[in-house]
């Protein structure tokens, strides 16, 4: 599973989609999102800003992203 490490407190889905390069666009983001092959903590996420906090996880097809907390460590490194 692939971290992604927070800056703040959240980030939006559409956001973190385009962030991590798998939506080319913004609009690539929006399409994807509201085709319902986003899941967020296993559930069909519709929601393009949905907010996104520390511990959840969000999964296209075979790809999972875990959203880590700011500064969170893993074995001793930053988790990115």
């Amino acid at each position: 599973m692939q971290r992604f490490q927070l800056q703040g407190e959240f980030i939006e889905l559409n956001v973190l989609l385009k962030l991590l390069a798998l939506a080319p666009s913004g609009g690539a983001a929006k399409a994807m999102i509201a085709s319902g092959t986003v899941l967020v903590d296993g559930a069909v996420e519709t929601r393009i800003r949905r907010k996104l906090r520390a511990g959840q996880t969000v999964r296209i097809g075979e790809q999972r992203i875990g959203i880590a907390a700011p500064n969170a460590v893993d074995g001793g490194k930053a988790v990115q």
